[in-house]
């Protein structure tokens, strides 16, 4: 999968990198010894995992957004990458039905401004455009997705994403054609969790915040069932994906990175999942309120990955879970944060991909994971 040695001194300019994936990559790109140069608005949570492990500090940064093309396309040209990273968004559905300019205006035109900037600078040779695996015209099926099947979204997050997806199709058909031009792929993943996010209406972080203020977890849609998977896992493909596209433009298209089969699970399974592993003071109750409309089902089909890329998730559903909460309850007990994180990286790195199962990643967890295998969650 990928190779750390390719990526030693190569200039990176990540957009996004203040946020929760964001600085995953930031941290995963610093590991492997390459150059980055981060553009992001500030972090919004004091615990985020960019402030918490100290990103800033292995990165050169500019903090402005991405809706301003004269500032993006100036760093930019100052940081003179070899590829570009396009991470930065308003990832949430929620709240793009409270904000649907805001969110048009970020994940379409914010596509935009990224590719046209990186078309006029000729040290560019790779551009990955990460969007999302709701990004597909999802018509209530249990069908998993390809990548050649229909983009589209009711919402505007969803509906932004496929736009972003159209957006990359037509700069690549248009702009990046030649044999010297830049590649540009697009990156598709299923629903990441992780140490860091403090995002609100995303369920493993308000699963997070709920048990530790003592609170019971408000649940939308318990049935719903979502490809989960810890953010190391996609970001990983994403850099094996670069790694290919720089040398091969037969790359440069759309990509799913989603779990194995067994991640594929309804949110009540994943609930349950997590309060077992945070034990005393966490519960939930369903939420049977009028709520926007949110797809039942999604599923990705991550054969292309699996067969050109060789990429395969690291981490199982409970690997991943564990991870996540063994880092947000260092951050309660106030842990040096920076050394958890980095810690659970080279776990990740030094972890194999077992058919879709991992061996439990901390010792308190082995009685239930014992369990979780024991018992069928489809």
């Amino acid at each position: 999968m990928t190779d750390p040695a390719l990526w030693r001194g190569k200039k990176v300019f990540l957009t996004g990198h203040t946020g929760f994936k964001g600085a995953w990559m930031a941290l995963l790109l610093r590991r492997f010894g390459a150059s980055v140069y981060g553009y992001a608005l500030p972090p919004t949570h004091r615990s985020s995992l960019f402030e918490a492990a100290n990103v800033a500090g292995d990165i050169k940064q500019r903090l402005a957004d991405i809706r301003d093309l004269g500032t993006l396309s100036a760093a930019l040209s100052e940081a003179q990458p070899e590829i570009v990273i396009h991470m930065a968004a308003q990832a949430l559905v929620r709240p793009s039905y409270e904000e649907p300019v805001e969110t048009f205006a970020t994940n379409v035109m914010g596509t935009v401004h990224v590719l046209e900037a990186a078309r006029h600078l000729p040290s560019v040779r790779a551009v990955l455009i990460v969007t999302s695996d709701k990004c597909y015209e999802n018509d209530g099926s249990q069908t998993a997705f390809r990548e050649g099947d229909r983009l589209g979204g009711s919402d505007p997050y969803s509906n932004s994403k496929a736009c972003a997806e159209l957006v990359a199709h037509s700069y690549r058909r248009s702009f990046f054609a030649g044999s010297s031009a830049a590649r540009i792929a697009t990156a598709r993943a299923g629903n990441v969790f992780g140490g860091g996010d403090w995002a609100r209406d995303r369920l493993v972080p308000d699963a997070m915040q709920a048990f530790m203020d003592r609170q019971p977890l408000r649940i939308r849609n318990p049935n719903s069932v979502r490809p989960w998977q810890h953010a190391l896992d996609p970001i990983l493909g994403y850099l094996t994906l670069v790694e290919r596209l720089m040398d091969d433009a037969s790359f440069a298209e759309g990509w799913n990175f989603g779990p194995n089969a067994e991640s594929e699970q309804p949110v009540r399974n994943v609930v349950e999942h997590l309060q077992a592993l945070w034990g005393e003071g966490a519960r939930w109750v369903s939420d049977d309120g009028p709520h926007p409309h949110e797809a039942a089902f999604l599923r990705l089909d991550c054969e292309r990955a699996r067969a050109r890329l060789n990429w395969s998730p690291r981490l199982d559903l409970l690997g991943g879970l564990t991870l996540t909460v063994d880092w947000y309850k260092a951050n309660q007990r106030g842990e040096d944060m920076r050394r958890l994180s980095l810690d659970q990286l080279e776990r990740v790195l030094a972890s194999d991909a077992l058919n879709g199962t991992s061996q439990p990643v901390s010792e308190t967890t082995r009685g239930l994971a014992s369990a979780s295998k024991a018992k069928s969650l489809t």
